[in-house]
């Protein structure tokens, strides 16, 4: 089934072709690079894994229950425009936030993928085009992962919000080799972790719950990858060159930000303007988003410091937007649970796969003996 038949808005074209500028570079250094960007490159040819196998597609999912997650995450949740809506159209709110939510990450695992490629493409060092071609594998998979979800079990679709499509622009057309680090690993990558992370753990829903783990799990030596390279390079940069960074981390934040709102949801709802508006006010105001909307920043704000980012203005930006706090997050020990929680999921669901077969087993032998 083509996908232009499940969204819910026509998509402008088919294609969407952003101008790319900058040099493809060649390396005729074949050493052994940084030790620590082998064993990262080492662990990503480890830990390839088939969508096809690793996932029990053959879960069933509520397309107007996604998540199975409490009413009170919904941004409009006891408002008087909530309490005017019959339940079929309190199902469609439903149904629509999450086939928008998974759209994103959708159009977002298409964008990382293609920034990782240039990113194979125009780095200077052997070692981290070694990385970025296991990561480029990653990324496909990941798109496939959420298309299927999306085409088989929620059966509805959003385009590319506007403000990722807008970070993504910037990201893809900007000639430095350093900036699809830092707009894909450090800013889209880095939310899309939290955003991830966040529904994981409040899902009680498997297939999702496993598609998330096995996702983040990936994701996690992402952002460590993009961590190392520009950690190694920031300290060399100019107060000028700095500052340009900067004000690319800061105008990104926001649009990462403002992405949250949703407006096209609200207007595919059949809802009057005045709604529309009733419901992004809503969305302001809704304190489980306000809450969301910080721990999204629970992966960026102490990254960027990592990597060297941390003037006074970069600061101020963060404390404008309530997320400064998240500074002192530690990413490692993040990158660890992310990693433990899908190799504890692999282990109860083939343990349980076990203790079946064995069952089975058991009852063949006394079927036979009798």
């Amino acid at each position: 089934m083509s996908t232009h038949r499940l969204y819910t808005i026509p998509a402008e074209l088919s294609t969407w072709d952003v101008e790319m500028s900058g040099a493809s570079r060649f390396t005729w250094e074949y050493d052994d690079g940084r030790d620590r960007m082998l064993a990262l490159y080492q662990k990503g040819k480890d830990k390839q894994w088939d969508s096809t196998k690793r996932i029990d597609w053959d879960l069933e999912v509520d397309p107007y229950n996604v998540l199975g997650i409490p009413d009170q995450t919904i941004a409009i949740y006891d408002t008087p425009l909530w309490h005017r809506m019959d339940e079929k159209q309190r199902q469609d709110v439903r149904l629509h936030g999450a086939a928008w939510q998974f759209s994103q990450f959708l159009h977002g695992e298409q964008g990382a993928m293609i920034c990782s490629a240039k990113i194979v493409e125009s780095v200077p060092d052997l070692d981290s085009k070694f990385y970025a071609a296991t990561q480029t594998m990653d990324e496909a998979r990941h798109a496939e992962t959420y298309a299927r979800f999306l085409q088989e079990k929620v059966g509805l679709a959003y385009p590319i919000n506007e403000h990722l499509k807008a970070l993504l622009d910037s990201t893809l057309s900007d000639s430095r080799w350093d900036m699809p680090y830092l707009g894909m690993q450090v800013l889209i990558e880095g939310l899309a972790l939290a955003a991830f992370g966040v529904m994981r753990d409040i899902t009680t829903k498997p297939l999702p719950k496993q598609i998330l783990a096995y996702v983040m799990q990936d994701e996690a030596r992402h952002v460590a990858f993009g961590r190392m390279a520009l950690r190694d390079y920031y300290g060399s940069l100019t107060e000028a060159e700095r500052r340009e960074r900067e004000d690319f981390v800061i105008e990104g934040c926001y649009l990462m930000r403002d992405r949250l709102r949703g407006r096209e949801t609200w207007e595919n709802l059949g809802l009057s303007k005045a709604e529309v508006e009733e419901a992004e006010v809503a969305t302001e105001h809704s304190e489980y988003l306000r809450l969301f909307r910080s721990l999204l920043f629970s992966r960026i704000v102490p990254c960027v410091k990592d990597i060297g980012l941390w003037s006074p203005r970069l600061q101020q930006a963060y404390a404008d937007m309530g997320v400064l706090d998240m500074a002192g997050q530690s990413l490692d020990a993040l990158m660890k649970q992310d990693e433990d929680i899908a190799d504890k999921l692999d282990e109860a669901r083939f343990a349980e796969e076990e203790s079946e077969r064995h069952a089975e087993v058991a009852e063949t032998i006394e079927l036979g003996a009798s």
